[in-house]
């Protein structure tokens, strides 16, 4: 039995907070012709933090209530968690403590505490970050919420596909940004199980391919460091529950440069008026990057993150 329930799921695309939910999602006629497919895009920029991840947060958060487990939570985060999670605990009246890269964007670290989240900034990356959180979690007894660990996580995220599915239309390849896990995992669970003919491929940081390896390979590959711009979907070290979440629910991982992210970026910014981040936009920049994968297709990928500093869009947009 698959870890992440359907009905969980659906769940979530009940529950969560509305602000996350019924994100726009539509044909791009113009972005389709550029990049030679029916490209139906799913928005998930346009909420109070700009990313996806309050789906799941406020899903783990809501049930983790329900259930009476009341006690201190602590994340590590390259900042899109963290402001999902400082947002729903804020809401619900909980504390949270949050561990990021002394390198972490500081417009997302200024926004987790804007949040009323503490946040401790610690090690050269996303997972020193989030070795230290379980440190002081273990010296502690707090809780660490593990985004990728954490079932509920992934079954809000995959809320995402609930909507996708309810298009009229059939899709033929549906294309999802890889960090962590939590995302694809929890749609690709909606997605096969709905419809085991659509594709469903992952999209992967070249810089960032222990994901990629581990899910290929089947076991566990971490790497020293990783080398993307694409911050929020840089991991190294992956979680062993997420990577088995994708094993018989993804068709394929496509690794993508940070050239073709910045391309995918521009490409929404001149046809779709969006701002995104790199992670936000390599779904996108797989279809340019590989255009022979999705030529002549119905294909639909989620633009999942938007927060860039102001020095980030003078440079790269």
């Amino acid at each position: 039995m698959h870890r992440l329930r359907l009905e969980h799921i659906l769940e979530a695309s009940r529950i969560v907070d509305p602000v996350f939910l019924h994100s726009p999602q539509f044909v791009s006629e113009p972005l389709g012709r550029q990049l030679g497919c029916e490209l139906l895009v799913k928005v998930e920029t346009l909420n109070p933090i700009r990313s996806f991840k309050g789906r799941g947060a406020d899903y783990l958060v809501q049930k983790t209530l329900k259930r009476g487990q009341v006690r201190p939570m602590v994340c590590a985060s390259a900042g899109n968690f963290g402001q999902a999670m400082a947002y729903s605990c804020r809401k619900h009246g909980l504390p949270l403590l949050v561990y990021a890269s002394v390198h972490a964007n500081p417009l997302k670290v200024a926004r987790m505490r804007d949040l009323g989240a503490e946040v401790r900034l610690w090690g050269e990356d996303f997972d020193a970050a989030k070795l230290e959180a379980k440190r002081y979690c273990q010296a502690t007894g707090a809780w660490m919420v593990e985004d990728g660990q954490e079932a509920e996580i992934s079954e809000g995220a995959g809320s995402i596909a609930v909507e996708l599915l309810a298009d009229p239309r059939p899709l033929e390849v549906v294309v999802v940004p890889l960090g962590n896990g939590a995302l694809l995992g929890g749609m690709a669970r909606y997605l096969k199980a709905q419809n085991p003919r659509v594709q469903v491929m992952g999209a992967a940081a070249q810089g960032a391919p222990a994901m990629e390896q581990s899910w290929r390979l089947r076991t566990i590959v971490e790497h020293p460091r990783v080398n993307t711009i694409a911050d929020g979907i840089g991991v190294r070290v992956p979680i062993p529950e997420a990577v088995q979440d994708l094993q018989g629910q993804v068709d394929e991982v496509l690794l993508v440069e940070d050239a073709a992210m910045l391309e995918a970026m521009r490409l929404a910014h001149r046809h779709l008026g969006l701002v995104l981040e790199p992670a936000g936009a390599v779904g996108l920049a797989a279809i340019w990057q590989y255009p022979a994968l999705f030529a002549h297709k119905r294909v639909a990928t989620v633009l999942c993150g938007g927060n860039l500093t102001e020095e980030q869009m003078k440079a790269w947009l």
